[in-house]
């Protein structure tokens, strides 16, 4: 049982900055940011949620039957993540890449705490062994300092290296459109490791310099004892809303320019590009299958198709799918059906993850999975982990990954360019 209780904030978003660190005392929590992208399904502006009452962690091996007892037992909020390594539980495939993060497949917690902010309104939902916490608790968040976020921080640049080389790079990216041609796949997302070893980084203050930079709607920083993921992702995988199931892959880059005049001339071409729409296209196809396999007849929708949205680095075609979870369906069910996301693997599917498999040189692990949450009625709402900085202090270890679309028309060259753009946020936030 939960304990609700409410309360109004003066500075919504001073008191985010305070909240975030006051939940760096605890060994697990989950901080989600929409960073004031007031769009359509959207429950809340931020939510935080500490100190695990109960939890799960475990290999791939019957993951999401786990979490389905999990979720089912608890009834309550669970915050964590899936690995895109969870594919071994679903199709007969293995990742035998290069790991050096070493984070479990899956990880989910039960928190004691959770915060949700929307608008002015702090809700606070205690589990009723800690519910006498909550007047303590506030006051704590309150009484950091107001400037927690622009605090000094020791300079401590990090040394990142590449994993495939650009030559590297340019042969696979051929290799993949050699399997396009003989018909193995119509497109695949190939991505590349940039990594940093014997690392020693500020999990908090990393993250805010890369939210600070990106300002994405799917914002989240996320601890596991000693094992972080400091995220800044624009991109949602998967809601469910009552019986409603949304997704929203994105599939087509664009860079900004400073002279509004010329960006908004390079978002028109966005729309306007055969090669960024085909890949978002097929991708929508990808998920409409996917849905289809927890749907109500007839009720898979393509809401949107190949919209343009606006980031703070890039622009992003951006679709909506939606269909209505058919009865006898669990919540885990319609995740098990669709991961790992289409946009991150290719279709069809399974061929892709296995050609992937082939020429990536790097296990994925969280990179390329999704973190989130389940409320206590069995809604839930995922991000995709991408634009993403993952760091294990124990291993001393910190890595980013970047990927790209390759289709029929894609030229190697320019993938390697759009994989540079997309790193340039996290390597930046590394290096400086």
């Amino acid at each position: 049982m939960r304990t609700r209780t409410t309360y109004n904030i003066q500075n919504p978003a001073q008191f985010k900055v305070q909240l975030l660190q006051w939940a760096q005392q605890f060994r697990e929590a989950v901080y989600l940011d929409g960073n004031d992208y007031h769009r359509k399904y959207t429950s809340f502006d931020a939510v935080l949620a500490v100190d695990a009452f109960t939890a799960i962690e475990t290999d791939y091996i019957n993951a999401f039957a786990k979490l389905d007892e999990y979720q089912q037992v608890t009834k309550d909020w669970l915050f964590g993540y899936l690995s895109y390594d969870l594919k071994n539980d679903i199709e007969k495939l293995s990742s035998d890449n290069y790991d050096g993060l070493y984070f479990p497949d899956l990880f989910f917690f039960q928190p004691k705490k959770v915060f949700l902010i929307k608008g002015d309104v702090l809700e606070a939902h205690y589990l009723s062994m800690c519910d006498d916490e909550w007047e303590g608790d506030l006051k704590e968040i309150l009484s950091i300092p107001r400037k927690a976020e622009s605090q000094p921080i020791t300079r401590n640049p990090q040394l990142i290296q590449q994993r495939i080389s650009r030559d590297s790079y340019l042969e696979k990216v051929k290799d993949m459109l050699t399997h396009i041609q003989r018909g193995d796949i119509y497109e695949a997302n190939f991505c590349m490791e940039f990594f940093a070893e014997e690392a020693v980084i500020d999990p908090l203050h990393t993250y805010q310099k890369l939210n600070a930079i990106s300002n994405p709607p799917f914002a989240a920083y996320f601890k596991n004892n000693k094992q972080y993921l400091l995220c800044a992702s624009p991109e949602r995988y998967l809601r469910k809303q009552g019986n409603k199931i949304i997704s929203q892959p994105i599939k087509g880059t664009a860079r900004r320019s400073s002279n509004a005049v010329e960006d908004e001339s390079i978002k028109q071409e966005l729309l306007a590009n055969e090669k960024e729409r085909s890949e978002n296209i097929m991708i929508v196809d990808l998920v409409r299958n996917d849905l289809s396999r927890t749907a109500a007849k007839g009720s898979v929708t393509v809401e949107e198709l190949c919209g343009a949205y606006t980031f703070k680095q890039v622009h992003h075609l951006i679709s909506t799918v939606s269909s209505q979870l058919k009865e006898g369906f669990t919540p885990t069910d319609a995740l098990k059906t669709t991961f790992p996301m289409g946009s991150m693997t290719g279709a069809p599917k399974i061929s892709a993850m296995e050609i992937i498999e082939k020429l990536e040189e790097t296990k994925r692990g969280l990179y390329s999975g999704a973190l989130g949450y389940f409320t206590p009625n069995g809604d839930f709402d995922f991000n995709v982990v991408i634009r993403s900085i993952l760091y294990n202090a124990s291993e001393r270890y910190v890595s980013f990954s970047v990927g790209s679309a390759i289709t029929a028309k894609a030229v190697p060259e320019k993938e390697y360019e759009e994989c540079l753009l997309k790193a340039k946020a996290m390597r930046s936030v590394l290096e400086m």
